[in-house]
């Protein structure tokens, strides 16, 4: 497949000319290279734009030293976006245990020299310092949406004020955002009031009244319980159906977050992922090489947006959503014929999948109908919700019109699947597994226990061990059918809230003599922006319960649990595909 810099959004002047541009409407600042790809959220706004008639350009990774890249394209005629990129720039700069890391997938050439610590400040501040009094800046993106109001910052070990505060933005979308960005968009262009649109975060000298009063920033610094008080009804509020605003004072002023903005229907699905993606790293950025990111997502297929799942460490749910949006199998087939057409095709596609690959093609009802469930959950550490009838069916049938696609050699399904969702679907949970052993995997499946001992499985909010036993029987089993020598990889996570070194012990005893394996992918906590588990951490309680918890904080034991559970150990092998 022919590219050339037309089929990209603009980053450089002459692009611009070559259009006949001499002003754009919106210039997009990014945190990544300009990858354009449907995984890159900033390449995805671009393309709304672009639909709906506005000159967009892409500013990735600009130099924060000087004002050559924020100025190369000059000022926009309506907004400037900014986004950290495609992750947290702190989760993205620094280990659990606040150590450098010195590679960055979404930067050519792979070394981190190219994203600023809390970039999204650092770039609206870029752009004031180099344009006065200059049109709205409007934050987006997983950075500036996990940190909408207040909220624990595990780098500065303290509650943070919302970011519109701390980074001197005008506005905000948060969450996937699809319809605010065209509502907001229209509204800035046309001088049209936009303090009512849905899924947009602002500041105002007075409080809303008819939202929920949030405890205020300085009333969260006093007392943790308020702060508890504070996470729980930001976290309940953010289902399209059923949340209402909030209002959270800060100093003499007052933090609004609108409702969240309707989520897309499958139709609008399709057709977001029907935009002109090269699927390339912009030619702007190659000189400096590779990124690496584009290994994975060039050839895979997101079928899917949200999460139920509510694992406590995890903000996809407060980000993305608790409702699934599924796109249609005509247009993932699209897609994959699509992927024939580039030349460096090898019929491999990397994943077919989403946050979670197993959630496709089915929701509850009832959320569909009335938004998610106030203080009860799809799933917990204990039980599957009567109302959520698993069904891999549509997933089975979707991977194997993948697979029939001519030229598609492998598909692989690399994202995260829920083990036990597989076994709870009694009617197709085996089939899904089958199709899976069979034609999606290579070598090894993945899966996310995280934990074993319960206690620690409850505050994570994660499925008790049993149910990994009962898996694993079923996987081997499979695989000794299908004449397969496929293992299981597990990820797992050391000094989560709860857990102490002798709960390390104990799960590596659970490894060794029932799961007969020495794990490999341990990782130890992050306590992320805007996640159950981060307030665990901050306040040193059960959120639920209000109960005093363990919390390790210390950095080198937090390593000495990871190095419990992945010591090697001499194992003795039983079967287990009886």
């Amino acid at each position: 497949m022919k590219n050339n810099t037309h089929s990209y959004l603009p980053t450089t002047r002459e692009e611009m000319n070559q259009r006949g541009w001499k002003q754009l409407d919106v210039i997009l600042v990014s945190g990544d290279a300009y990858i354009d790809s449907p995984y890159i959220g900033v390449a995805v706004v671009g393309r709304i734009l672009e639909k709906l008639g506005f000159k967009v350009g892409i500013i990735g990774q600009p130099d924060v030293n000087s004002d050559v890249d924020i100025k190369r394209l000059g000022e926009p005629r309506v907004y400037w976006g900014v986004s950290g990129g495609s992750i947290d720039s702190m989760v993205a700069n620094y280990t659990a245990t606040k150590k450098f890391r010195n590679s960055d997938d979404y930067t050519p050439g792979g070394k981190n020299t190219k994203r600023p610590d809390r970039a999204v400040n650092v770039y609206t501040n870029l752009i004031r310092r180099n344009f006065k009094d200059t049109v709205p800046i409007v934050l987006g993106g997983i950075e500036a949406s996990l940190r909408r109001i207040t909220h624990y910052d595990y780098w500065s070990n303290k509650l943070r004020k919302p970011i519109l505060f701390d980074s001197k933005a005008d506005l905000m979308i948060y969450g996937m955002g699809e319809r605010a960005i065209e509502e907001l968009s229209i509204a800035l262009r046309d001088g049209a009031d936009y303090k009512e649109i849905k899924g947009v975060c602002y500041i105002s000298k007075t409080p809303v009244t008819e939202y929920i009063q949030l405890p205020s920033h300085a009333q969260c610094l006093e007392d943790k319980e308020k702060y508890i008080d504070m996470f729980d009804a930001f976290y309940d509020n953010n289902d399209p159906i059923s949340a209402k605003g909030l209002c959270e004072p800060v100093d003499s002023r007052f933090l609004i977050q609108n409702p969240p903005c309707d989520y897309l229907n499958e139709e609008e699905m399709d057709a977001v992922s029907d935009f002109p993606f090269t699927r390339e790293l912009h030619p702007y950025h190659r000189p400096e090489g590779a990124v690496k990111c584009l290994e994975t997502i060039k050839f895979s297929i997101n079928t899917h947006q949200g999460c139920w799942g509510e694992c406590n460490f995890c903000a996809i749910g407060v980000h993305q959503g608790r409702t699934i949006r599924t796109r249609s199998e005509a247009s993932i087939i699209k897609e994959v014929k699509k992927f024939t057409e580039y030349k460096d095709f090898k019929g491999i596609i990397s994943d077919v999948g989403g946050p979670t690959a197993n959630m496709y093609g089915y929701e509850c009802k009832k959320k569909l109908k009335h938004g998610t469930c106030a203080h009860q959950r799809c799933v917990d550490a204990n039980h599957l919700c009567s109302s959520m009838k698993i069904n891999h069916k549509r997933n089975i049938d979707l991977l194997r019109q993948v697979r029939a696609v001519p030229g598609v050699k492998k598909a692989f399904v690399a994202s995260g699947i829920r083990y036990d969702f597989i076994t709870e679907d009694k009617e197709h949970g085996y089939a899904y597994l089958k199709e899976l052993v069979k034609h999606h995997i290579s070598g090894q499946m993945k899966v996310a226990p995280e934990h074993t001992q319960q206690h620690v499985l409850d505050l994570m909010g994660k499925p008790g061990k049993q149910t990994l036993v009962d898996f694993k029987k079923m996987y081997d089993r499979l695989n000794a059918e299908e004449g397969k020598k496929q293992f299981l990889t597990y990820y797992l996570i050391a000094a989560h809230p709860g857990c102490e070194e002798r709960d390390m012990h104990e799960l590596k005893r659970f490894t060794t003599e029932e799961l007969q394996m020495n794990p490999e992918q341990a990782q130890v906590f992050t306590p992320t922006p805007s996640t159950y588990s981060a307030v665990m951490y901050y306040t040193e309680m059960d959120p639920v319960t209000r109960k005093k918890i363990f919390v390790e904080k210390d950095m080198q034991k937090k390593e000495r649990q990871k190095e419990i559970v992945v010591k090697k150990e001499k194992i003795q092998y039983n079967n287990f595909a009886g």
